[in-house]
């Protein structure tokens, strides 16, 4: 028999005999079907089954509420007993006198606090990442994490204080002056974005620390000895392995521009400052809880929906090609 033959009946034998993935590991065999391979996991499967059922029972099952949308609906007549009106609460939402107003809005307060807020637990979680006294550390972030865990009242209750033309924290730092900020609508955005900033970068850093802490610290040791001063390396290290938790962070930011918060905007708007706080969250709520129109409140949030999962499209296909990052 010629070597060559040899050798290719050697490469079958070894691709037909079944390697373990890791020691104690059960032995894959090569063409094994779907059905046997579920049959000798059946534990691991039986796990994934709980979460599967639960996704369904609240995230599934819930959707066939979406023909209200569809429907006059009236809760004594019940889903199918409503009228069928189509695309007529979509219309009326369109054709709202403040529509173009709500959707600006909206828009401006999603991405000013995307461009803003975005970059500011990247640069903490650098920044931390440098801190060699750990003690200190633990305390740092304790500092930093400790706002998100104030209630949304709270905050909103604590800025107003602030913003005060009476006393207020803000106005003292200006000299004693009486500025009513809250009266103020160019002043809403700044409001709205930079408390949110307080609140909740802090809590954003975790997950750029954890991405962090991963990398190998034969890869500083290599770099100090090579002379990189401490700005090199969170250039050439640190930012190179958080470029794809960014952009997943991205995509998942891009892909709630239209959701802005409700309970803020609806505790910090006044009567005067609602023609930059006018968004889409608040007039859901006033049409479908204040006033009891289901119908359009749901419309009203289904097309929010649909514009939100076409961005995350959007952005998704963009990030696959520019960074080969994407969930999909």
């Amino acid at each position: 028999m010629s070597k060559k033959a040899v050798k290719e009946k050697d490469s079958k034998a070894a691709k037909a005999v079944a390697v373990p993935a890791r020691e104690g590991a059960e032995t894959v065999v090569p063409g094994k079907s779907l059905g046997l391979r579920i049959l000798q996991s059946w534990q691991l499967y039986a796990m994934l089954l709980i979460p599967v059922i639960i996704t369904i029972i609240y995230k599934y099952i819930p959707m066939y509420g979406i023909q209200i949308a569809f429907r006059d609906y009236k809760a004594s007549k019940g889903f199918f007993g409503s009228k069928w009106v189509g695309m007529k609460w979509f219309n009326e939402f369109f054709e709202a006198w403040n529509f173009k107003r709500m959707i600006v809005n909206t828009v401006k307060l999603s991405l000013y606090g995307l461009l803003w807020s975005f970059p500011v637990p990247i640069i903490l979680a650098l920044a931390l990442n440098q801190l060699r006294f750990k003690r200190f550390k633990r305390v740092v972030q304790t500092v930093l994490y400790a706002p998100h865990f104030i209630s949304i009242m709270v905050v909103c209750g604590m800025i107003r204080i602030f913003l005060s033309p009476y006393g207020g924290l803000i106005n003292l730092l200006l000299g004693g002056k009486h500025i009513d900020f809250m009266t103020i609508p160019e002043a809403f955005r700044t409001i709205y974005i930079a408390s949110g900033i307080w609140q909740d970068a802090g809590w954003g850093t975790i997950i750029y620390l954890a991405t962090l802490s991963a990398v190998d610290p034969g890869l500083y040791e290599a770099a100090k000895i090579d002379g990189a001063s401490m700005f090199q390396r969170i250039l050439h290290i640190d930012i190179p392995e958080l470029v794809p938790m960014i952009v997943l962070q991205l995509i998942m930011s891009a892909g709630g521009i239209m959701s802005v918060g409700f309970e803020k905007v609806f505790l910090l708007q006044t009567q005067l400052n609602k023609t930059t706080s006018d968004v889409i969250a608040v007039y859901v709520y006033q049409e479908g809880i204040e006033n009891q129109e289901y119908s359009l409140s749901t419309a009203v949030g289904l097309f929010n929906t649909v514009i939100n999962i076409i961005l995350l499209i959007i952005v998704n296909k963009i990030a696959k090609k520019a960074a080969d990052v994407s969930f999909v």
